[in-house]
């Protein structure tokens, strides 16, 4: 994606090519990782240097100018997806820490009964299916009513749902003790994916500042 038209339409700026890996001037640097961990079976996203790359024009994705509209049409389903994602990564970890609790034992009796840890499980649970719920209603809002009906929830939804999995993936760790925190769990490298969600698809403030912005409109100014 590649600016276009620098002085164009706020939207109309932009424009997305495809550029084959061997075609001259294009050149893989690096794969980079997540917290040590590597990014996926790919490898990782990539750091790659353009030098004087030229492509066909048959190479453009969509229309000149409309790489913006591209890009916002897959991040709702994107964002969707990471969620979907996040939600069974949590489930994971939750079922991690019920497992050990029952099996570890501190002070003369099994972590589970522990208040803290029946706390953490329960909270956990609490989260859980708060977060399953709502990104259920937003994809049903996007199935019914389109991106840009959903975009309050999908911006809710990439701000709760990484939140709720970092939440409850930490308490496993925590409920693991230090091999919460080794590599003989996926707990870590879990808590990496989970976190770096944070960021991914737009960071967390800037989805909250988008979402106040839209709630706002919705009230009278004077």
């Amino acid at each position: 994606m590649g600016l276009s038209a620098p002085q164009g339409e706020k939207h109309r700026r932009h424009s997305m090519v495809v550029v084959p890996m061997d075609a001259p001037g294009v050149h893989v640097e690096r794969s980079t990782h997540v917290l040590g961990y590597r990014d996926g079976p790919h490898g990782g996203h990539a750091e790659i240097v353009y030098d004087a790359v030229r492509v066909p024009r048959d190479h453009l994705l969509g229309e000149w100018n409309g790489g913006f509209a591209i890009g916002q049409a897959r991040l709702g389903p994107g964002r969707i997806h990471h969620c979907m994602r996040l939600i069974g990564m949590a489930e994971r970890a939750y079922d991690l820490m019920c497992t050990r609790v029952q099996q570890r034992v501190a002070f003369g009796k099994p972590l589970a009964a522990q208040g803290v840890v029946q706390e953490w499980i329960a909270e956990s649970r609490i989260r859980i299916e708060q977060a399953r719920l709502l990104v259920l209603k937003t994809a049903w809002l996007m199935d019914t009513v389109g991106n840009r009906g959903a975009a309050v929830e999908i911006s809710a939804i990439k701000v709760a749902i990484p939140e709720m999995a970092t939440w409850v993936i930490d308490r496993a760790m925590q409920a693991h003790g230090g091999m919460g925190v080794s590599q003989d769990t996926p707990l870590p490298e879990l808590y990496a994916q989970a976190r770096m969600l944070h960021l991914a698809d737009g960071p967390d403030e800037v989805h909250k500042m988008a979402m106040a912005r839209r709630e706002l409109r919705r009230y009278p100014t004077g």
